[in-house]
């Protein structure tokens, strides 16, 4: 899928300022794939999980998705994009509480503030970054 290609456009991302909200100091990395819904619509995180990170890569192995991408949506590459973990905290930090979460965790937001692990019984909570 090519999740890991840099040469992309950059220009349409909202702007944040990225504060350290958080210490990562796991021996991969701490590279994350993110929905464009996120970083460039301004959706919160609505879904995510970690996978066993990519090998060779700064991969921390956290994809994070607003939850109403579509397949068509995430087979082009182009709609998600490598960041640190610690800036996607930035954009939503509803999620800090979650991202020590062991290998093979996923979470949906279930209301406007808070995630549980999803067992495919609920559905998820999307929301609006308030910027």
């Amino acid at each position: 899928m090519g999740l890991f290609n840099l040469n992309k456009k950059k220009a349409d991302f909202i702007k944040i300022k990225v504060e350290k909200l958080v210490d990562w100091n796991e021996p991969n990395g701490d590279g994350c794939v993110v929905s464009d819904k996120i970083t460039k619509e301004g959706f919160k995180v609505g879904y995510m999980y970690r996978e066993k990170p990519e090998e060779g890569r700064p991969d921390s192995g956290w994809r994070f998705l607003a939850g109403n991408e579509d397949e068509e949506y995430m087979n082009d590459s182009n709609n998600h994009h490598i960041f640190a973990v610690n800036t996607i905290c930035n954009y939503d930090k509803d999620i800090i509480p979650y991202i020590k979460a062991k290998i093979g965790s996923v979470y949906i937001r279930v209301d406007g503030n808070s995630f549980g692990i999803d067992d495919g019984s609920k559905p998820i909570f999307l929301d609006r970054q308030n910027r």
